[in-house]
């Protein structure tokens, strides 16, 4: 821990805590305090003026990043017949049903998203124990159930990210590498925070854009001044 901590405050001094940066400038400084050896996962927080214990101001999607997120995403997809034949072909990992109903209740998790056709919902909803704890529950709002399995394979190899609020408020969503370009992990920056203006709920009162941050994996947090981000 002592080695972590050496750095992290090393990483630490080059951020001004008072300030709140415009985006391309906490870009910069959020992969300059990357403190891992490996290539760091670059990530936005929102905290939210928003209660989400209330039906009314729970936020929850998905949304494709015009740069993807560095990682490829492995999809099961579940689907029968003509469907699972498109999914195939638009370059799902696992294309099944029942084999891997089974074997997912046997402890097999290869896979990252789950795009499920509607019809078999009754099937994979037997396993909302195991993949509901795991956020891997297809879910109508981020696209995951749905016929159009070619869209939904094609978007989540492309880079989609979901997002949901937890019940302090926050939502965080990856967006890229360390080792992205500065200009696309702005651009990928942009797109979610853009997004989140959207879906602002109707009945969420007061300051809406509490706090925005970009972090690295185990670096510290760049806080952004939302009135620096250009939405188009």
């Amino acid at each position: 821990m002592a080695n972590k901590g050496k750095k992290y405050q090393e990483a630490v001094k080059l951020i001004d805590r008072t300030k709140a940066y415009d985006i391309q400038e906490a870009v910069e400084l959020a992969k300059k305090t990357s403190t891992v050896k490996f290539d760091a996962t670059v990530e936005a927080a929102f905290r939210l003026g928003v209660d989400p214990k209330k039906a009314d101001q729970q936020i929850r999607g998905a949304v494709v990043l015009p740069n993807g997120t560095g990682k490829t995403q492995r999809v099961l997809v579940f689907a029968k017949g003509e469907k699972a034949k498109e999914a195939e072909a638009a370059g799902a990992d696992y294309v099944g049903d029942s084999e891997f109903i089974n074997k997912i209740q046997q402890g097999w998790f290869e896979f990252d998203v789950i795009v499920a056709t509607p019809d078999m919902m009754g099937e994979v909803g037997k396993l909302g124990r195991v993949l509901g704890p795991k956020g891997l529950m297809p879910n109508p709002k981020t696209g995951t159930v749905t016929f159009d399995v070619t869209k939904a394979v094609n978007e989540i190899k492309a880079g989609k990210v979901e997002y949901r609020v937890d019940k302090a408020g926050n939502i965080h969503v990856p967006i890229g590498k360390v080792s992205f370009e500065d200009q696309k992990l702005v651009e990928n920056f942009n797109t979610i925070f853009e997004t989140m203006m959207k879906v602002k709920p109707s009945a969420a009162k007061g300051t809406y854009m509490k706090n925005v941050t970009i972090s690295t994996t185990m670096g510290p947090g760049v806080k952004i001044d939302p009135s620096t981000v250009v939405a188009k």
